[in-house]
């Protein structure tokens, strides 16, 4: 990571629950695939996943988070399902995932 980087990345890193987390469409952003993908791609991998390296916002979490950050309301091409976040572990082993689907077979 260079330092242009950085900068980036702090402005996604949220804390929740007391966890210090990033939302699964920031960081399928920073890895250039979908959301989609990257939740596919750890759905996938569930029993190589501990639970504790993400999970998915109840709604108070959600309405909270989005008035902190622009994002579409759900009535305008908005997500149709709460945000998972994913700890610092959790998007070191997602991101590896999303790689794998990435490789050729």
């Amino acid at each position: 990571m260079n330092e242009t980087q950085v900068p980036l990345i702090q402005d996604r890193i949220h804390s929740i629950r007391g966890q210090v987390v990033i939302l699964d469409s920031n960081l399928a952003d920073l890895d250039g695939v979908t959301t989609k993908a990257l939740n596919q791609a750890v759905a996938r991998n569930k029993d190589r996943f501990p639970e504790y390296f993400s999970f998915i916002l109840n709604n108070q979490e959600a309405t909270n988070l989005r008035s902190q950050i622009v994002t579409s309301s759900s009535g305008y091409g908005g997500r149709r399902y709460s945000p998972r976040v994913f700890t610092e572990h959790g998007a070191l082993m997602a991101r590896r995932f999303s790689a794998q689907s990435r490789r050729p077979r």
